[in-house]
Order: C-alpha cells, then structure tokens, then sequence
C-alpha cells in the first residue's frame, strides 16, 4: 500500500469547497485545513504508486481553486 501526503496552495476563498471535492474523492482518507504556507494538506492512500499519481494528476489537480500542489511520498 502506498501512502502520499499532497501539500495545497488554495485560491483566496476556496479552501472550503477545495476539502469538500477533495473529501468525495476515493483514496483520500484524510483532509485538513492548516496554517503556514500550504492551506490544505490531504492524505491520500493507492495499491501502488501509479495509483498515487494517477490520483494525484487525474483526480486533485483539476479540482477548481487549487493553485499549487507538492506531493511527498510516505517511505
């Protein structure tokens, strides 16, 4: 099982409906909103780590009012 944290830069004012998109998506077991430079940071698990990219790359980064995202791959 792989396991990735996605770091996100929101627009000013979407967060909210950023978490909601992000908590309907299947893999993402975690949404929170925080402080510091990134406005939301998800968890997200997949068998593999295509899964992880592909979620990633089809599945969060269309969402509206994200500007920015980093993902770090849990080792």
């Amino acid at each position: 099982m792989a396991k990735a944290f996605v770091l996100m830069e929101t627009a000013v004012g979407r967060s909210k409906e950023v978490v909601a998109a992000l908590n309907k998506i299947p893999g993402v077991t975690s949404v929170d909103a925080v402080t510091g430079p990134y406005d939301i940071i998800a968890i997200i698990q997949g068998e593999t780590l295509n899964d992880i990219g592909d979620t990633v790359t089809g599945k969060i980064h269309p969402i509206p009012g994200i500007s920015r995202t980093v993902t770090c791959l849990a080792i």
